[in-house]
């Protein structure tokens, strides 16, 4: 029998057909153990994903785009198919610790972030967001990042609502090709 066949039936039997077919996302749960954390955590360049990012290939590290101060990076455990993170250079946690430079060039690239994202994948809108602080859902509090989310009507559908599955029907890696083909030079 195949997963879509088996169900746990109340702690007695297996193997009993209920209908239903399972998406598994195994490479979700690296992230949900934690067990990708740096060993020292994040707080220092030395074990930050934003601040090893610009240094590693464009495979690995699935960077879209460089600017003088920022750059535009696939986000590795998307919201939805496309979601970036504009992120500075610089390790700062906070917006308000962004020099004007910083704060212009963050702006102007999220533009450009949802111009090519419309251009690639014809998005219907996009949340756009910054999570300041570990208390307000900030993942990686220590360096700031925003967050450009793409969205299409109906993209909420049964699979996040009751089966807290999401689907990402194109691997990253062919996404931040599309993406930094479609970006401006």
């Amino acid at each position: 029998m195949t997963g879509a066949e088996q169900h746990f039936d109340g702690g007695t039997e297996t193997g009993s057909a209920d209908g239903l077919e399972r998406l598994w996302t195994p490479h979700r749960m690296t992230y949900i153990s934690g067990e990708d954390r740096p060993e020292g955590g994040y707080e220092k360049p030395t074990g930050c994903p934003f601040c090893l990012a610009p240094g590693l290939p464009p495979e690995q590290s699935l960077v879209v785009a460089r600017g003088e101060r920022v750059y535009a990076v696939l986000n590795l455990y998307p919201y939805n198919p496309g979601h970036l993170l504009v992120c500075p250079y610089r390790h700062v946690a906070d917006y308000t610790e962004l020099d004007p430079d910083e704060t212009i060039e963050l702006g102007v690239f999220t533009q450009t972030a949802m111009r090519v994202v419309r251009k690639v994948s014809n998005a219907h809108g996009f949340n756009l967001g910054m999570n300041q602080g570990g208390v307000a859902g900030a993942g990686i509090a220590a360096h700031l990042h925003q967050h450009v989310v793409p969205r299409w009507g109906g993209d909420a559908n049964f699979m996040p609502v009751i089966g807290r599955t999401k689907v990402l029907p194109q691997l990253l890696t062919d996404t931040r090709d599309l993406f930094a083909q479609a970006w401006p030079s």
